[in-house]
């Protein structure tokens, strides 16, 4: 199986738009995924927002790799080494490309657009979170 493959999950294209949209907050979206057979896209947007309960699942069920990704995302080295050490190649330039580097969000532009287009979904979702995270506002909104 090719790294390409393994990376697409061998989901279709629309259904990873469909994550895509998923990811950025579309909830009837990720209730479909939900209900149709793509639970574990579904619950990566959880895991990207920080849910325990969703990554336990996702490792659980044997989609360690996507754990990973989320990992790799928050700039964890062991989870990048996890996903090369499996093969999982194009995620792990996902998740440095969605940690906010530059040179992999161009490579990845370069190989395949629809990941990168994800990429920029999930750096979009995370540094929301840093954004909300440092902000003292919502910090303590007593």
């Amino acid at each position: 199986m090719s790294d390409k493959k393994k990376t697409r999950f061998d989901y279709p294209v629309k259904i990873l738009v469909a994550w895509g949209e998923a990811i950025t907050g579309n909830i009837k979206i990720r209730d479909w995924l939900m209900k149709n057979g793509y639970t574990e896209l579904a619950l990566f947007t959880y895991a990207l927002r920080n849910n325990d309960e969703a990554k336990l699942w996702l490792i659980k069920n044997n989609f360690q790799h996507l754990t990973a990704l989320v990992n790799g995302i928050e700039g964890n080295k062991q989870a990048l080494r996890w996903l090369e050490e499996y093969d999982f190649n194009l995620l792990k330039k996902m998740a440095i490309a969605a940690d906010n580097d530059t040179r992999a969000m161009e490579d990845l532009m370069r190989s395949d657009k629809l990941l990168a287009m994800l990429a920029m979904k999930m750096e979009a979702v995370k540094d929301e979170i840093e954004r909300d995270n440092n902000d003292a506002h919502k910090i303590n909104s007593n």
